[in-house]
């Protein structure tokens, strides 16, 4: 799946540059964004507190709590690659989402720097880890295994991307830079994972 990967990580870097120069020190709306919001926004009350579980997923309590489930799962199954793979392969990816959000300078509600969604980076990033993870101990051929990375980094941003739209903390083309964070860094940090790993192996 290795070139498969490259070839999204590939498209997720080209689209995340355009867009962060697209928006650089902008502080508005998209026609994009503002179409979105038309059709997402008015949630009702049941559906707000879906998007507030969502969004906890990403905050600081909840997101490690996430990593964390993960890790131990994997050091149960004595696979501390995989261990070491879950904290750098999401770590990486949020920090990078940061210090993106400092170089693009894009804002929402006052000074809050909105590009890329860092909550959407790290749902995403988590995701592709779990997929990568899950196809390689399943042994899945090449299509099954880019299906299940696809299908699960789409419906990640999807979610969690709808929760940051509902809740107003992000434009909806944040939540796309989200996306294209984690898939331009994931790929990049399991193969330096693996460098290393079989290195010292």
């Amino acid at each position: 799946m290795r070139s498969w990967l490259a070839g999204i990580a590939g498209f997720g870097a080209v689209v995340l540059f355009g867009l962060g120069v697209l928006f650089a020190g902008d502080s508005r709306a998209s026609v994009v964004d503002l179409r979105v919001w038309a059709v997402v926004n008015g949630a009702a009350p049941p559906w707000l507190d879906v998007a507030q579980v969502l969004d906890f997923l990403g905050e600081p309590v909840g997101a490690p709590l996430l990593v964390g489930a993960a890790v131990v799962g994997c050091l149960l199954l004595r696979r501390p690659r995989a261990a070491v793979f879950v904290v750098l392969g999401v770590g990486v990816a949020v920090g990078v989402a940061k210090v993106l959000k400092s170089l693009v300078g894009r804002t929402i509600h006052g000074d809050n720097l909105s590009f890329p969604s860092g909550h959407t980076a790290f749902f995403t990033a988590f995701a592709l880890v779990v997929a990568l993870l899950v196809a390689g101990w399943l042994r899945v051929g090449r299509t099954v295994g880019v299906s299940l990375v696809v299908v699960s980094t789409l419906l990640a941003a999807a979610f969690m991307g709808w929760a940051q739209v509902v809740l107003g903390a992000h434009y909806p083309t944040d939540v796309v830079g989200g996306w294209c964070t984690a898939v331009a860094v994931v790929p990049a940090v399991a193969w330096g994972v693996d460098r290393v790993a079989d290195g010292r192996r």
